[in-house]
Parts: structure tokens; sequence; C-alpha cells
């Protein structure tokens, strides 16, 4: 049988960000824990396509750290509010190695889709049999290029237009040009019945410090991926398409979670919110 292994480009970050997670979940402090975590970085690395971390972090890559702590953390806490609030269907737009299905406290009968592409998914399903990984909720897996139309493939796979969703963006925008970031927050609104809710994070600080950092920086791959995102604020974006927009800057975040900040940052967490009074559709 073939081994899968983790695709390159955009898909290799995912494993990058696995590794961070898997460091803050062996912290006395961490503030969450990914237990499957690790199980990723480990298959990537036997599968050659990840090397050990052997070098002192730079501080590109302590400030990248931070930024994926914080904002899982964040996105955390908020589909748990949602859940909480009775919103039962959820969706990752661009999972990559998420393990909320497993982690998370989920009420019963919550539905949970993650949206990526085949050969993430692929390598994903992999390591969670390897490791005997069950689901604390309806978990749905919906193979899709988020460059192309994704809608369909989400419904196919269960996905009910009319329900509330809690839907999460993290970490895709800046990978994608700024018409296709558009096409994926539209679709998310032609998608989003009155009551849903939509989180992600904005700010251009950590895009110029990576650019920055040394050319045999691992991060600087990172950079090399860029295409930039939407061409205005997301904030901005997103209240012109009809969604209630809420900003959480990521530096009163890190004093309220009592993290230091490692470097200044411009970034925001957002949380928006389609009116009950409205209807599902562009603005």
């Amino acid at each position: 049988m073939t081994r899968i292994g983790v695709p390159a480009g955009v898909g290799g970050t995912a494993v990058r960000v696995a590794r961070v997670r898997a460091a803050e979940s062996r912290r006395a402090d961490a503030l969450f824990r990914d237990d499957l975590a690790a199980a990723f970085v480990r298959a990537a690395t036997a599968d050659g396509q990840e090397r050990p971390a052997s070098r002192t972090p730079s501080r590109t890559g302590l400030a990248m750290a931070e930024h994926v702590v914080l904002r899982t953390r964040f996105f955390d806490d908020y589909l748990t509010a949602e859940a909480a609030s009775g919103t039962r269907q959820v969706v990752l737009v661009a999972a990559g190695l998420d393990t909320r299905a497993f982690r998370l406290d989920w009420p019963e009968g919550t539905r949970l889709f993650e949206v990526d592409l085949p050969e993430v998914l692929a390598f994903k399903e992999r390591v969670l049999a390897a490791e005997g990984a069950v689901a604390v909720c309806e978990r749905h897996t919906v193979a899709a290029d988020l460059r192309e139309p994704w809608g369909g493939a989400l419904a196919a796979a269960g996905f009910e237009a009319g329900a509330p969703t809690a839907w999460l963006v993290e970490g895709l925008l800046a990978y994608l040009r700024a018409e296709d970031a558009a096409a994926v927050l539209e679709a998310v609104g032609e998608l989003s019945a009155p009551g849903s809710a939509l989180s992600l994070s904005y700010g251009a600080g950590l895009g110029r410090l990576v650019g920055q950092s040394p050319e045999d920086d691992p991060f600087q791959q990172v950079s090399d991926l860029f295409q930039g995102g939407l061409d205005e604020p997301a904030d901005t974006w997103l209240s012109r398409h009809g969604w209630q927009v809420s900003a959480h800057p990521k530096t009163a975040l890190a004093a309220s979670y009592g993290r230091a900040p490692a470097y200044p940052s411009d970034a925001s967490f957002l949380v928006a919110r389609r009116p009950t009074g409205a209807h599902a559709g562009p603005a």
C-alpha cells in the first residue's frame, strides 16, 4: 500500500502549526491541550518530509509560535461559546491538521465539517487511524480546493444551509490572492443562515516579520507562500457584506492569557455575526 505523506506547499505549513501546538501542550501552563499534534509531526518526520527541530528558534519562529498559540486558544474559546449558545453546526475552512473534533467538549448533536485539500485530509486520516482517535462529535471531511467552488461538496457531505453555523477560517486568507480570499468569504456568507458566526484573524505585522526573516530561517518558506489575502481590512470587508464585526486585539488577548507578547503586533481576531433578521446570501 502506498504511504500517504503530507503534501508540500501550504499543506506542509500545517505540520509546522502542529509542531507549535505539540510544544504548547507540553507546558505546565498550556493554554490548550492537543495530544494528537505530536502524532502528526512524528508521521511527517518519519516520512522524511519534516526535519526534527534542532536549532534555536529565531525571533520569527518565536513570533509565529506565539501567534499560533494565541489564535488556537482564542478560536477554541470562540467555538466553545458558539456551541454553548446552541449552535450545532461547525465548519472549519482549510482545517489542516486541526483536532478540535477530538479535543473540545462538544454538546450532543454537534456536527463538524472539515474542508481542505484531498491530500491534506488523506495524510490526516492516516495518522488519526493509526492513533485510534475517536471524534467526540459527528465529524465529516470535505475534500475541496478552496480556490474553486466548494459549497456543493459541503452540501453533499450533509451541511444544512438553513441552520446557524459557526465558521472558522484559521490561517488561510494570507495564502490566497485577493480575489480568491474574497470568494471564500462570499461563499461563507451565501451559506450562512441568520444567527451564524464567523471568526478569523487579520493583520499585516506577522507577514512583514516573516518576510524579513533570514533566508535560512524555516519560516522564510512560509513567507514564499503568502499571496496577500484580502485587498482591504477584513473587518471592513465583512461589514460591507452584512456581518456585524467585533475585533479582539492580539496584544490584549496575550495579556489576558498571562503571556507577554514577544513582539509588537497589529493583528486582531475577529468575530462576525449574521444578524438574526438577515437572510442567507450576498449582502
